[in-house]
């Protein structure tokens, strides 16, 4: 018995956008751009969006519909979704929406080791953060502004609402970080750290 696919953001965009419409991966890809999916799925190597289409098609979640031949292009294959694939489609986007999920991303995995750098050191990459973060922001805000422009059902626009508080929430704890950081509020040594982490392991021990 075959191991059920695992969910991805990927494989459930290619499946929400085949229940749109049957398309060839060129045009997946494309739409994927056009409606700023692009945005929250990771489509920078095109090789991933292949590989996902094949392991969809492995678990009867599309099938072929036809292959396109144009002299001027190579030939296309047009994928469409089954009926299996709607139904995963939903099951999927049901658990994601309602269960949240320990992804592991890297930053806070880098937060859990700051130690490793003295303050200053730490304040300087918080600022370089902080000003990449603010530009983002700037960036949503125009994504936002063009949307409600277009008088888009707000529905569509929820994921740049959610990625708008998210990022704004980032940078108003890096500034409240930076501002302790730069008033002593938030500071340590080798030697304090080194002091506590004999603190523990005599706890442990005793």
């Amino acid at each position: 018995m075959s191991t059920p696919l695992r969910s991805s953001p990927l494989s459930l965009t290619v499946l929400s956008l085949l229940h749109y419409q049957p398309l060839h991966p060129y045009g997946i890809q494309r739409l994927i751009k056009q409606w700023g999916k692009d945005q929250v799925v990771n489509v920078t190597q095109r090789a991933s969006l292949y590989r996902t289409i094949e392991r969809l098609l492995a678990a009867d979640l599309i099938a072929v519909r036809e292959t396109e031949r144009d002299q001027q292009y190579p030939e296309r294959t047009v994928y469409e979704v089954t009926d299996a694939g709607r139904r995963v489609a939903r099951e999927w986007l049901l658990e994601m929406l309602a269960r949240p999920k320990q992804e592991y991303p890297e930053y806070p995995a880098a937060l859990s080791l700051l130690m490793m750098l003295t303050p200053t050191e730490a304040l300087s990459v918080f600022e370089e953060r902080a000003a990449l973060v603010r530009t983002s922001l700037r960036e949503i805000d125009a994504v936002s502004a063009a949307e409600a422009a277009h008088s888009l059902p707000r529905v569509t626009m929820l994921e740049t609402e959610y990625q708008r508080v998210v990022t704004a929430a980032q940078l108003d704890w890096l500034d409240s970080v930076i501002a302790d950081l730069k008033s002593d509020l938030l500071s340590w040594t080798p030697e304090e750290l080194l002091a506590f982490a004999d603190t523990q392991r005599t706890d442990a021990e005793g």
